[in-house]
C-alpha cells in the first residue's frame, strides 16, 4: 500500500498527486483535507482540517514545525486518522506535498517518506528536520539549475530530479491559432492575487494587434490544455504546476513572481531566466512595457521549455522513484 498526502491550499498538489497516482499500480490512498477529487484510483480519507481556531497557539512549536497548533482538536482527529491508517494497512511509503509534520508522523511509525520538494529559501528548523528524514525527495524541476538546487543542500543527493509534472504530458499539441490577432493568455491561480480587470485592459490597449484572454478565478475551464496550445505567448505567475502546463504546451511565456512564503516565485523566476526558458519580470509590467516584453517571449520561443519538462512527464518518473522507496521496503521486510 502507498499512502499519499496532499496538502489543501491551491490546486498545484492536488493536481501532481492526480498525475503520480495516474502511474503508480500499487493500491493507493489519498490522505487530505480536501474532498475526494473525481477519477481518484484507490482509497481516499478525508482528514478533519487543523487550521480552522480563530487563534492559533504556537503553530510553529517555538519554530520547529510550520504548523502544529497547541491543543488544536482538528489537528488531534487528523494526526490520530493517519495513525489509525498506518496500524490497520502498513503502507511501505508515504507520499508528502506537503507537511513535515505529516512527515515526521508516519516516519516515527516506522514508515519511510517520499518529499515533494518547493523552491525557495527553506533552510528553516522545519524543512531540514523534513528533508533529513527523507527516504527521497522528489522535485519537480529539471537537475542543473542552481537557484532551484541550492537549498537542498546536501540533500541533493537524495533528490530525484523528475522535471516539470503537468497533467498534460504525453497529449498531442494542437497548432497556434496562426491567423488574425496574436493572442495572449495570463493565466493565473488560486494561491495569489488575480489581476484586475483594469491592468488586463490597460495592457490590452498599449499592444494592439494583440487579443487578451485570462484563464483564473471565475474564468476557469475544465480543459484549458488547447487554449494554452493555442496562445501565441502565455503570461504566468511561477508557480510550478502552471509552468510545467506551458512546458507541456512548449509556449512563449513571460513569467513574474507572485509572493508566496520563503520566496518560492522568486527563486523560480530567477531559475527560469538564468536557463533562459521564458522571458521574465519583476513584477506585472506596466502598460507601457509589455510591447518589449511580447516581442521578447516571440523572439525566444517556447522550444526552450523542452528542458523543464519531457513529453513523458515528470510523473512517470515520480511513480518510478516512489516504486522503487516501495520495493526497498518490501525487499527487507521479507528478509
Amino acid at each position: 500500500m502507498i499512502g499519499y498526502y496532499v496538502h489543501h491550499v491551491g490546486r498545484g498538489h492536488l493536481r501532481h498527486a492526480q498525475s503520480i497516482a495516474a502511474e503508480l499500480k500499487q493500491p493507493l490512498t489519498g490522505l487530505s483535507s480536501l474532498p475526494r477529487p473525481a477519477g481518484w484510483r484507490g482509497d481516499w480519507i478525508t482528514l478533519a482540517r487543523d487550521d480552522e481556531a480563530v487563534h492559533p497557539v504556537d503553530p510553529r512549536a517555538f519554530g520547529q514545525l510550520h504548523w502544529a497548533p497547541r491543543g488544536d482538536t482538528g489537528l488531534r482527529a487528523r494526526m490520530a486518522a493517519i495513525a489509525r491508517w498506518i496500524e490497520t494497512t502498513g503502507p511501505t511509503v508515504l507520499v508528502v506535498d506537503v507537511s513535515v509534520e505529516v512527515a515526521v508522523c508516519a516516519r516515527l511509525f516506522g514508515i519511510p517518506v517520499v518529499v515533494m520538494a518547493l523552491p525557495g529559501n527553506r533552510s528553516d528548523p522545519a524543512h531540514r528536520l523534513g528533508y533529513s528524514l527523507a527516504d527521497k525527495i522528489i522535485a519537480p524541476w529539471p537537475p542543473g539549475l542552481a537557484a532551484l538546487d541550492r537549498p537542498l543542500g546536501s540533500w541533493v543527493k537524495r533528490t530525484v530530479h523528475v522535471g516539470g509534472i503537468s497533467r498534460f504530458a504525453g497529449r498531442d499539441r494542437p497548432a497556434p491559432a496562426g491567423r488574425g490577432s496574436a493572442r495572449v493568455l495570463v493565466l493565473e491561480g488560486t494561491g495569489g492575487a488575480a489581476r484586475t480587470d483594469a491592468e488586463i485592459q490597460a495592457a490590452a490597449a498599449a499592444t494592439p494587434g494583440h487579443s487578451w484572454r485570462r484563464l483564473g478565478i471565475g474564468s476557469w475551464v475544465a480543459d484549458p490544455w488547447e487554449t494554452i496550445c493555442r496562445a501565441d505567448v502565455v503570461v504566468s505567475h511561477a508557480g510550478l504546476g502552471a509552468l510545467a502546463d506551458i512546458a507541456a504546451a512548449r509556449r512563449p511565456a513571460i513569467v513574474f513572481p507572485q509572493p508566496r512564503p520563503h520566496d518560492e516565485q522568486q527563486v523560480t523566476v530567477a531559475a527560469l531566466s538564468d536557463a533562459k526558458l521564458a522571458v521574465t519580470a519583476p513584477g506585472w509590467p506596466e502598460p507601457h512595457e509589455w510591447p518589449h516584453y511580447l516581442e521578447q517571449a516571440g523572439r525566444l520561443g517556447g522550444a526552450g521549455w523542452a528542458r523543464w519538462c519531457a513529453h513523458d512527464g515528470g510523473a512517470r518518473r515520480a511513480a518510478a522513484a516512489i516504486t522503487r522507496v516501495a520495493g526497498e521496503v518490501r525487499s527487507c521486510a521479507s528478509r
